[in-house]
Protein backbone atom coordinates (compact mmCIF):
# COMPACT_ATOMS: atom_id res chain seq x y z
CA UNK A 1 0.00 0.00 0.00
CA UNK A 2 1.28 3.17 -1.00
CA UNK A 3 2.28 4.57 2.66
CA UNK A 4 1.84 8.48 1.36
CA UNK A 5 -1.56 7.51 -0.16
CA UNK A 6 -2.39 6.19 3.09
CA UNK A 7 -1.81 9.63 5.02
CA UNK A 8 -2.75 11.95 1.91
CA UNK A 9 -4.67 11.56 -1.17
CA UNK A 10 -1.96 11.55 -4.45
CA UNK A 11 -2.31 14.66 -6.31
CA UNK A 12 -2.81 12.38 -9.73
CA UNK A 13 -4.75 14.58 -11.19
CA UNK A 14 -4.26 18.11 -9.48
CA UNK A 15 -0.58 18.70 -9.63
CA UNK A 16 0.63 15.85 -11.69
CA UNK A 17 -0.91 16.18 -14.50
CA UNK A 18 -2.16 19.72 -14.10
CA UNK A 19 0.06 20.86 -16.59
CA UNK A 20 -2.19 19.77 -19.71
CA UNK A 21 -4.70 21.99 -18.56
CA UNK A 22 -3.35 24.64 -19.52
CA UNK A 23 -2.78 26.27 -23.25
CA UNK A 24 -3.06 22.85 -25.20
CA UNK A 25 -0.59 21.57 -25.98
CA UNK A 26 2.00 24.06 -23.38
CA UNK A 27 1.76 24.61 -19.32
CA UNK A 28 1.85 28.62 -19.87
CA UNK A 29 -1.87 29.69 -20.65
CA UNK A 30 -2.98 33.34 -22.49
CA UNK A 31 -5.86 35.72 -22.34
CA UNK A 32 -7.38 35.47 -25.08
CA UNK A 33 -10.90 33.88 -25.39
CA UNK A 34 -12.25 31.61 -28.64
CA UNK A 35 -14.57 34.21 -30.40
CA UNK A 36 -18.35 34.58 -29.67
CA UNK A 37 -20.51 31.73 -30.31
CA UNK A 38 -17.41 29.74 -31.23
CA UNK A 39 -16.67 26.28 -30.03
CA UNK A 40 -14.06 23.99 -29.28
CA UNK A 41 -13.53 20.35 -29.09
CA UNK A 42 -10.13 18.68 -27.80
CA UNK A 43 -9.62 15.05 -27.01
CA UNK A 44 -6.04 14.43 -25.79
CA UNK A 45 -3.55 12.11 -23.66
CA UNK A 46 -0.79 13.79 -21.51
CA UNK A 47 1.99 12.91 -18.90
CA UNK A 48 3.89 14.58 -16.14
CA UNK A 49 6.17 12.78 -13.74
CA UNK A 50 9.28 13.03 -11.40
CA UNK A 51 11.49 10.08 -10.23
CA UNK A 52 8.90 9.70 -7.84
CA UNK A 53 5.66 8.97 -9.90
CA UNK A 54 4.43 9.62 -13.24
CA UNK A 55 0.73 11.25 -13.32
CA UNK A 56 -1.40 10.64 -16.74
CA UNK A 57 -4.80 11.63 -18.10
CA UNK A 58 -6.21 9.91 -21.30
CA UNK A 59 -8.18 9.93 -22.91
CA UNK A 60 -9.53 13.30 -21.82
CA UNK A 61 -11.95 15.50 -23.38
CA UNK A 62 -12.14 19.01 -23.52
CA UNK A 63 -15.02 21.57 -24.91
CA UNK A 64 -15.25 25.74 -24.67
CA UNK A 65 -18.23 27.97 -25.37
CA UNK A 66 -17.79 31.31 -26.13
CA UNK A 67 -20.32 31.79 -24.13
CA UNK A 68 -19.71 36.41 -24.04
CA UNK A 69 -18.07 38.50 -26.05
CA UNK A 70 -14.48 38.19 -24.51
CA UNK A 71 -15.91 35.11 -22.51
CA UNK A 72 -15.39 31.36 -22.65
CA UNK A 73 -16.67 28.42 -20.60
CA UNK A 74 -14.01 25.73 -20.16
CA UNK A 75 -14.75 22.05 -19.01
CA UNK A 76 -12.13 18.98 -18.85
CA UNK A 77 -13.29 15.20 -18.26
CA UNK A 78 -10.36 13.09 -18.10
CA UNK A 79 -9.39 9.54 -17.17
CA UNK A 80 -6.47 9.91 -14.53
CA UNK A 81 -3.56 7.13 -13.79
CA UNK A 82 -0.94 7.59 -11.06
CA UNK A 83 2.17 5.47 -11.76
CA UNK A 84 4.42 5.21 -8.27
CA UNK A 85 7.81 4.61 -9.23
CA UNK A 86 8.17 2.13 -6.33
CA UNK A 87 11.48 2.69 -5.75
CA UNK A 88 13.00 1.46 -1.94
CA UNK A 89 15.30 4.10 -1.70
CA UNK A 90 12.61 6.78 -1.71
CA UNK A 91 10.38 5.08 0.27
CA UNK A 92 7.86 6.21 1.40
CA UNK A 93 7.53 8.59 -0.99
CA UNK A 94 6.66 7.17 -4.49
CA UNK A 95 5.54 3.48 -3.43
CA UNK A 96 2.23 2.39 -3.67
CA UNK A 97 -0.12 0.41 -6.29
CA UNK A 98 -0.75 2.00 -9.34
CA UNK A 99 -4.25 3.06 -10.26
CA UNK A 100 -6.60 4.16 -13.53
CA UNK A 101 -10.35 5.81 -13.34
CA UNK A 102 -12.05 8.84 -13.48
CA UNK A 103 -10.00 12.01 -12.30
CA UNK A 104 -11.27 15.92 -10.89
CA UNK A 105 -13.21 16.87 -13.32
CA UNK A 106 -11.77 20.87 -14.57
CA UNK A 107 -14.05 23.97 -14.98
CA UNK A 108 -13.31 27.28 -15.65
CA UNK A 109 -13.91 30.82 -17.21
CA UNK A 110 -11.72 32.93 -19.14
CA UNK A 111 -12.00 36.76 -19.55
CA UNK A 112 -10.02 39.35 -21.37
CA UNK A 113 -10.20 42.59 -19.68
CA UNK A 114 -8.20 44.69 -22.02
CA UNK A 115 -7.67 44.64 -25.42
CA UNK A 116 -4.67 44.50 -27.72
CA UNK A 117 -3.55 47.22 -29.52
CA UNK A 118 -0.04 48.27 -31.23
CA UNK A 119 1.65 49.47 -27.88
CA UNK A 120 -0.76 47.64 -25.42
CA UNK A 121 -1.10 43.73 -24.75
CA UNK A 122 -3.98 41.87 -24.41
CA UNK A 123 -4.80 41.04 -20.50
CA UNK A 124 -6.69 38.46 -19.08
CA UNK A 125 -7.44 35.65 -16.40
CA UNK A 126 -8.80 32.07 -17.17
CA UNK A 127 -10.26 31.22 -13.30
CA UNK A 128 -10.03 27.17 -12.99
CA UNK A 129 -12.39 25.01 -10.53
CA UNK A 130 -11.28 21.76 -10.24
CA UNK A 131 -14.00 19.36 -8.80
CA UNK A 132 -13.46 16.38 -6.42
CA UNK A 133 -14.60 13.46 -9.23
CA UNK A 134 -11.34 11.32 -8.67
CA UNK A 135 -10.91 9.29 -5.59
CA UNK A 136 -8.69 10.58 -3.82
CA UNK A 137 -8.19 7.64 -1.85
CA UNK A 138 -6.65 5.66 -4.81
CA UNK A 139 -4.70 8.86 -5.54
CA UNK A 140 -7.15 9.98 -8.65
CA UNK A 141 -8.41 13.43 -7.20
CA UNK A 142 -7.50 15.35 -4.26
CA UNK A 143 -10.32 14.91 -2.67
CA UNK A 144 -11.54 18.56 -2.24
CA UNK A 145 -12.34 21.57 -4.52
CA UNK A 146 -9.06 23.69 -5.70
CA UNK A 147 -8.64 26.61 -7.42
CA UNK A 148 -5.78 28.23 -10.30
CA UNK A 149 -6.31 31.96 -10.00
CA UNK A 150 -4.10 33.26 -12.88
CA UNK A 151 -3.16 36.57 -14.57
CA UNK A 152 -2.02 36.19 -18.53
CA UNK A 153 -0.81 38.94 -21.13
CA UNK A 154 -0.45 38.26 -24.81
CA UNK A 155 1.26 40.46 -28.24
CA UNK A 156 1.44 39.60 -31.53
CA UNK A 157 4.06 40.83 -34.48
CA UNK A 158 3.21 39.65 -37.62
CA UNK A 159 3.69 35.45 -37.80
CA UNK A 160 5.01 35.80 -34.08
CA UNK A 161 3.61 36.24 -30.46
CA UNK A 162 4.18 35.52 -27.05
CA UNK A 163 2.32 35.51 -24.24
CA UNK A 164 2.54 34.26 -20.28
CA UNK A 165 2.20 35.22 -16.77
CA UNK A 166 1.35 33.24 -13.47
CA UNK A 167 -0.67 33.35 -10.61
CA UNK A 168 -1.20 31.10 -7.74
CA UNK A 169 -2.82 27.21 -6.82
CA UNK A 170 -5.21 27.26 -4.04
CA UNK A 171 -6.29 24.35 -2.17
CA UNK A 172 -10.21 25.12 -0.75
CA UNK A 173 -9.50 23.50 2.84
CA UNK A 174 -6.12 22.27 4.71
CA UNK A 175 -5.16 18.96 3.18
CA UNK A 176 -2.33 16.85 4.91
CA UNK A 177 0.51 16.61 2.06
CA UNK A 178 -0.42 19.13 -0.01
CA UNK A 179 0.31 23.32 -0.39
CA UNK A 180 -1.01 26.44 -2.32
CA UNK A 181 2.15 26.84 -4.75
CA UNK A 182 2.75 29.76 -7.37
CA UNK A 183 3.51 29.17 -10.99
CA UNK A 184 4.69 31.62 -13.83
CA UNK A 185 5.40 30.36 -17.55
CA UNK A 186 6.44 32.82 -20.94
CA UNK A 187 5.89 31.37 -24.55
CA UNK A 188 7.06 32.55 -27.89
CA UNK A 189 5.87 30.95 -30.70
CA UNK A 190 6.15 31.77 -34.93
CA UNK A 191 3.61 30.55 -38.03
CA UNK A 192 5.30 28.36 -40.56
CA UNK A 193 3.64 29.11 -43.37
CA UNK A 194 -0.32 28.00 -43.09
CA UNK A 195 0.16 24.38 -41.48
CA UNK A 196 2.59 24.42 -38.79
CA UNK A 197 2.95 26.63 -35.87
CA UNK A 198 6.39 25.85 -33.42
CA UNK A 199 6.81 27.37 -29.99
CA UNK A 200 9.33 27.09 -27.00
CA UNK A 201 8.08 27.83 -23.50
CA UNK A 202 9.60 28.26 -19.99
CA UNK A 203 7.47 27.26 -17.10
CA UNK A 204 7.68 27.51 -13.48
CA UNK A 205 5.86 25.83 -10.39
CA UNK A 206 6.92 26.04 -7.09
CA UNK A 207 6.68 22.80 -4.65
CA UNK A 208 3.36 21.56 -4.58
CA UNK A 209 3.67 19.34 -1.20
CA UNK A 210 4.93 15.80 0.20
CA UNK A 211 1.56 13.75 -1.49
CA UNK A 212 2.30 15.02 -5.12
CA UNK A 213 5.22 13.73 -7.31
CA UNK A 214 6.57 17.63 -7.61
CA UNK A 215 7.66 17.92 -3.76
CA UNK A 216 9.84 20.58 -5.18
CA UNK A 217 10.40 23.72 -7.10
CA UNK A 218 11.62 23.23 -10.80
CA UNK A 219 11.49 25.20 -14.14
CA UNK A 220 10.99 23.10 -17.49
CA UNK A 221 11.44 24.01 -21.12
CA UNK A 222 9.46 22.88 -23.22
CA UNK A 223 9.04 22.44 -26.84
CA UNK A 224 6.11 21.99 -29.65
CA UNK A 225 3.22 23.14 -31.59
CA UNK A 226 0.41 22.53 -33.98
CA UNK A 227 -0.15 21.11 -37.22
CA UNK A 228 -3.17 22.66 -39.23
CA UNK A 229 -4.25 20.00 -41.12
CA UNK A 230 -6.75 22.19 -43.87
CA UNK A 231 -4.00 25.49 -43.64
CA UNK A 232 -6.83 26.56 -40.95
CA UNK A 233 -7.71 26.28 -37.29
CA UNK A 234 -10.89 24.27 -37.88
CA UNK A 235 -8.84 20.83 -37.39
CA UNK A 236 -5.41 20.26 -35.65
CA UNK A 237 -3.05 18.29 -33.98
CA UNK A 238 -1.28 19.59 -30.89
CA UNK A 239 1.85 18.02 -29.40
CA UNK A 240 4.79 19.45 -26.76
CA UNK A 241 7.52 17.73 -25.26
CA UNK A 242 9.67 19.33 -21.83
CA UNK A 243 11.80 18.90 -19.36
CA UNK A 244 13.09 20.09 -15.86
CA UNK A 245 16.11 22.89 -16.39
CA UNK A 246 16.30 24.17 -12.79
CA UNK A 247 15.36 22.31 -9.98
CA UNK A 248 14.04 19.12 -9.12
CA UNK A 249 14.34 16.68 -12.52
CA UNK A 250 10.37 16.19 -14.06
CA UNK A 251 9.42 15.22 -17.49
CA UNK A 252 6.09 16.46 -19.88
CA UNK A 253 4.33 15.46 -22.90
CA UNK A 254 0.98 16.16 -24.60
CA UNK A 255 -0.49 14.93 -27.75
CA UNK A 256 -3.82 16.21 -28.38
CA UNK A 257 -6.62 16.52 -31.54
CA UNK A 258 -8.15 19.61 -32.25
CA UNK A 259 -11.74 21.05 -33.68
CA UNK A 260 -13.26 24.17 -33.80
CA UNK A 261 -16.36 25.49 -34.88
CA UNK A 262 -18.71 28.31 -34.86
CA UNK A 263 -20.43 31.48 -36.69
CA UNK A 264 -17.83 32.06 -39.33
CA UNK A 265 -16.90 35.83 -40.32
CA UNK A 266 -19.60 38.14 -41.52
CA UNK A 267 -22.16 36.12 -39.93
CA UNK A 268 -24.23 38.41 -37.60
CA UNK A 269 -23.40 38.35 -34.08
CA UNK A 270 -19.94 36.81 -35.28
CA UNK A 271 -16.18 37.74 -34.57
CA UNK A 272 -13.43 37.16 -36.83
CA UNK A 273 -12.11 33.41 -35.99
CA UNK A 274 -8.65 33.46 -34.48
CA UNK A 275 -5.10 31.82 -36.00
CA UNK A 276 -4.62 28.91 -33.88
CA UNK A 277 -5.71 27.38 -30.91
CA UNK A 278 -2.57 29.33 -28.72
CA UNK A 279 -4.61 32.39 -29.30
CA UNK A 280 -8.11 30.76 -28.62
CA UNK A 281 -6.87 29.55 -25.28
CA UNK A 282 -7.29 25.56 -24.01
CA UNK A 283 -7.89 21.53 -22.65
CA UNK A 284 -5.52 21.88 -19.07
CA UNK A 285 -2.30 21.71 -16.00
CA UNK A 286 -3.81 18.84 -15.45
CA UNK A 287 0.75 20.49 -14.95
CA UNK A 288 0.60 22.66 -13.60
CA UNK A 289 -1.42 25.87 -15.95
Amino acid sequence: MNTMRSLYPTLAVLFGTAAAFAGPPFQTDDPEPIDYKHYEFYTFANSDGTGLETDTEGPAFEFNWGALPNVHLHIIVPAAAALPSNIPGLAPLGTGPRAFGLGDIETGIKYRFVQETKHMPMIGTFTMIELPTGNAARGLGVGKTWFKLPLWLQKSWGPWTTYGGGGETVISARVPGYRNYPFAGWLVQRDLGKKWTLATEAFFHGPEGDATPQTKAATLLDFGGYHKFHGDETYQLLFCYGHTIVGQTENYAYLGLYWTWGKKAGDPGSQPPSADPAKLGPPGQFGHF
